[in-house]
């Protein structure tokens, strides 16, 4: 089991990285969003 997830993280390491910085800019888009409404 742990070899595999190994091999599949190894062969998609690029996607991997986008995946995360898509994560990444969607949480800070929800911060974003969260905290306008108390500027105003």
């Amino acid at each position: 089991m742990a070899k595999e997830i190994k091999n599949v993280i190894a062969r998609s390491q690029d996607t991997i990285i986008s995946d995360a910085i898509g994560a990444l800019s969607l949480v800070v888009m929800l911060f974003v969003g969260l905290s306008l409404p108390g500027t105003f």
